[in-house]
């Protein structure tokens, strides 16, 4: 549960939320699939940090492709009200990263994707934590 911080950025951070995290999710999912994304995957960090509760990442076929589905996802979350906080890398095509508050979406050409492996930075943290756990 997150408690009143001074950091502003998080305080920024909540003016930006019309939506809740899980609903805001569905409508990034949706826009996705519409442009044919491929392997998109969610996770869910709220336990793993304080910046935000889901990460979605998803694939694009070619740069035309990774800022087409950067800019769908930007305007369908515009349509339900929600103002993104910002967006990084959409220039090259390559990669890109749309902060939505209580959602980040990371855009990816596969090779890139494959290169950063998200899934198993913020997938991996939680499994290896939980075995030093248990040990």
């Amino acid at each position: 549960m997150r408690t009143a911080c001074t950091v502003p950025f998080l305080r920024l951070k909540s003016e930006y939320l019309t939506m809740q995290a899980e609903q805001l999710v569905q409508v990034v999912i949706a826009a996705l699939e519409d442009m044919k994304a491929q392997d998109i995957t969610t996770i869910d960090v709220r336990d793993k940090t304080s910046i935000t509760d889901f990460m979605v990442i998803a694939s694009g076929s070619s740069s035309r492709h990774v800022k087409s589905l950067a800019d769908t996802v930007l305007e369908k979350v515009k349509a339900q009200g929600v103002k993104p906080i910002g967006s990084e890398g959409l220039d090259s095509g390559e990669w890109g990263l749309l902060d939505l508050g209580n959602v980040v979406v990371h855009v990816m050409q596969p090779a890139t994707r494959q290169f950063y492996d998200l899934e198993r930075l913020w997938q991996g943290a939680e499994q290896s934590r939980a075995q030093h756990a248990d040990e």
